[in-house]
């Protein structure tokens, strides 16, 4: 078993105990490849879902710098074999609200990093 699959394998049995309260399952869109219309202003892409779970949190206040991390954007770490495409920037996450867990809320993905072990995505997200 290679470094990624045991990191992941541990991360997977905390998300599903340890972490279990604090894993959100998300779901994430974007414009798929198609024909731009200019005439009618029309477009034959269509929309791409894809799904995952993740721990969503507030980014840490020494990495806030009003540029590139504002201060309601927030981090969700993914697992990437559990994300079923790859995010990118520009994406459209729809994962719940921390204040009200029961609401959903839409986050453009701003920006997207994978640990050196390919196991984890950690996705800046903030809110449109």
């Amino acid at each position: 078993m290679g470094l990624q699959e045991k990191l992941q394998t541990k991360l997977a049995k905390a998300f599903d105990g340890k972490l279990a309260d604090a894993v959100s399952a998300f779901t994430g869109s974007y414009q798929g490849p198609g024909v731009w219309d200019p005439v009618e202003e029309t477009t034959t892409a269509i929309t791409v879902t894809y799904t995952g779970r993740g721990v969503l949190a507030k980014c840490e206040t020494k990495r806030i710098d009003n540029i590139n991390i504002l201060s309601g954007d927030l981090q969700l770490i993914a697992l990437t074999n559990e994300v079923t495409d790859r995010p990118a920037e520009g994406h459209t996450i729809a994962a719940p609200d921390l204040a009200d867990r029961a609401k959903s809320v839409s986050y453009v993905v701003k920006g997207v990093q994978v640990d050196p072990a390919s196991a984890t995505y950690q996705i800046q997200l903030r809110a449109p």
